[in-house]
């Protein structure tokens, strides 16, 4: 038995310093899933608290006979721990400084694409209506409708589109890498047959929407119409 399961072991059976150095071996894991509900309006040792609870939850209920990871099996757990603390205060929601921000950047970018037919960036963004790049962000995020993973957010300031995959980090912590393929996993783990397939044959084996249509059997126009509603779930729940 290797020392993770022996701590585990350990703390399930009351080993309060083996919980303890679980916990303070997995903190990093914890606060890849606390980032995921900062600026809702809990401060992020709170946050980070209640991960631990969730973290102490999945060391009790772990289940040896199952060939997986402890940080597979913690991560739902600490994602559910902390969305429970959040619904059951009525913290999950957007904000409304973001909705007014994103109603901003809506106006300000229908006004500059009739004016010069381009698209302001995130600095030219932020500037115009005085707040950071980073709310800026958030704000586009929270009221931004997804077509696709390569649909174009905003041009560059070399007026080149930038697309979300590109706003992903090459240089992401390896714990945030878990948090995402444990979430992204799970959540296509859990979606109808059908929908399923699409996003496999989409983003998995680089399939056309043509191509998905064909395998399936059902015409294109259903693929983008059933691709958009799925992209449009996932990132609900990825967000929280």
């Amino acid at each position: 038995m290797d020392r993770t399961k022996e701590l585990i072991k350990s703390a399930a059976e009351g080993n309060t310093a083996a919980a303890d150095e679980l916990v303070r071996e997995n903190s990093g894991l914890i606060w890849s899933v606390v980032k995921r509900f900062m600026n809702r309006g809990v401060d992020a040792e709170d946050l980070y608290q209640i991960g631990a609870i969730g973290l102490i939850k999945s060391i009790q209920k772990f289940d040896f006979s199952y060939d997986v990871k402890f940080s597979t099996y913690a991560v739902p757990m600490i994602m559910g721990e902390i969305k429970r603390f959040l619904r059951d205060d009525g913290m999950i929601k957007v904000s409304r400084p973001l909705k007014e921000a994103a109603a901003k950047i809506k106006a300000i970018q229908e006004r500059e694409n009739a004016d010069s037919g381009r698209s302001l960036s995130v600095s030219e963004l932020a500037g115009e209506i005085g707040i950071s790049c980073e709310q800026i962000t958030l704000a586009m995020e929270a009221s931004q409708e997804v077509d696709s993973l390569q649909k174009s957010v905003y041009n560059s300031n070399d007026g080149s589109s930038v697309t979300l995959m590109d706003r992903i980090d090459d240089n992401i912590c390896e714990e945030e890498r878990i948090v995402n393929y444990i979430m992204l996993n799970e959540i296509i783990e859990n979606l109808p047959p059908r929908e399923q397939s699409i996003i496999k044959l989409r983003y998995f084996e680089d399939k056309t929407q043509t191509q998905t249509a064909e395998k399936l059997g059902i015409s294109q126009v259903q693929i983008s119409r059933i691709e958009k509603k799925v992209l449009e779930q996932m990132r609900k729940r990825m967000i929280g």
